[in-house]
C-alpha cells in the first residue's frame, strides 16, 4: 500500500517546495551555501523540464542579511530582523535570478504577510499573481515580507514560519504536493535529537488531534524558526485542502527528485481534502 502511495507522486503536476534557512546556509558561519542553492535550482528546473509548476518557498533572506552585513548571530530585536531581511532579501533573490538563468529559468519574487491572505481582495490577487506566473513558466519564490511582519504580535500579521506559510500558498493555488526540506529525516514518534530510540513514521494516514500533541516546537539550528509543530500545522492546512505533503531532510537537496520518483523518503502525510475547507479559518487557527 505504501508503494502504490509513493509511486502516484509521479503524477503530481503542481509542486510547492519549502527550505529552511538550516538547509541553505553553512553551520559553521550561517553564510548562504551557494552549492546548495545551485543543487536546488537544478532539480527545480529538471522539474520544470518534466512539465510541472513548481513554487519554490525559500527562508535564508535574514541569514543572507546577516552575511551582507558581517553579522554572525541571529538578531535580537524586530528592527534589526527586518533591518537584516531588507537587505537580503534583494540578496537572496540576486543569488536565485542568477542561478535560475544558468539553467534557462526565470525566478519571479512574491512577498506575503499574513494580512495578504486573510483580506479577500489581496488574496484573490495573489492567486491571480501565481496563476499569471506559472502560465509564464516562471518559478514563484516566495518569502514572507519581514521588513514589515510584525512578529511581536502573534498571529495577527505574522505567519512566523515559512513551514506553514509553504501550506497556504499550497492550497492557495491548488497544488497537489507540498515538501518541506528540513534538518530532519521525517516524523518521528519522539524527538530525535533528544531520544536515539525515536521511531521514523513512514507515512500518516490522517492529521489526529494526539499527532499534533507530539509536535515541540524545537529547532536544531540557530537561523531556523519552524519545529515540528509548525510542520504539523502545515500538514494538516496542506492535507485537508486536498494536498499531499512530504516532509523530508534537506541536507541533499536531490531528495526533490527521489521523492518524484516514487522512493521512500521522509514521511508522507495523504490528501483527504475536506469539504468544508475555508483557507481563512487554518490561517486564523492557534495550533
Amino acid at each position: 500500500m505504501e508503494q502504490n502511495f509513493r509511486a502516484r507522486l509521479r503524477d503530481k503536476k503542481r509542486i510547492v517546495i519549502k527550505i529552511g534557512s538550516s538547509s541553505l546556509t553553512h553551520s559553521e558561519t550561517g553564510d548562504l551555501n551557494l552549492l546548495k542553492i545551485e543543487q536546488l535550482v537544478r532539480v527545480i528546473s529538471d522539474l520544470k523540464g518534466k512539465g510541472k509548476d513548481v513554487i519554490l518557498v525559500s527562508s535564508g533572506a535574514i541569514a543572507a542579511g546577516r552575511q551582507a552585513l558581517g553579522h554572525r548571530q541571529k538578531p535580537d530585536s524586530l528592527a534589526q530582523k527586518q533591518a537584516y531581511a531588507a537587505v537580503g532579501q534583494a540578496r537572496l533573490m540576486m543569488v536565485y535570478q542568477k542561478i535560475f538563468s544558468e539553467y534557462n529559468q526565470t525566478a519571479a519574487q512574491i512577498l506575503l504577510t499574513k494580512n495578504t491572505m486573510t483580506n479577500d481582495a489581496s488574496r484573490y490577487n495573489a492567486q491571480n499573481t501565481f496563476e499569471e506566473l506559472l502560465n509564464l513558466h516562471t518559478i514563484p519564490i516566495v518569502n514572507e515580507n519581514d521588513t514589515v511582519s510584525t512578529s511581536e504580535i502573534p498571529l495577527v500579521d505574522h505567519f512566523g514560519d515559512n513551514d506553514r506559510l509553504s501550506a497556504v500558498v499550497a492550497a492557495l493555488v491548488g497544488a497537489d504536493l507540498l515538501i518541506l526540506l528540513s534538518d530532519i529525516n521525517g516524523l518521528y514518534s519522539d524527538d530525535p535529537h533528544r531520544n536515539p530510540q525515536a521511531e521514523m513514521i513512514a507515512t500518516v494516514p490522517e492529521i489526529t488531534p494526539e499527532l499534533l500533541a507530539m509536535g515541540k516546537a524545537t529547532s536544531g539550528s540557530d537561523v531556523g524558526t519552524g519545529g515540528m509543530a509548525a510542520k504539523l500545522a502545515a500538514a494538516r492546512i496542506a492535507t485537508d485542502s486536498g494536498c499531499d505533503m512530504i516532509i523530508a531532510n534537506g541536507e541533499d537537496v536531490s531528495v526533490v527528485s527521489s521523492i518524484i520518483e516514487g522512493e521512500q523518503k521522509g514521511t508522507l502525510f495523504l490528501a483527504h481534502r475536506n469539504r468544508d475547507f475555508d483557507l481563512i479559518n487554518y490561517i486564523n487557527y492557534e495550533y
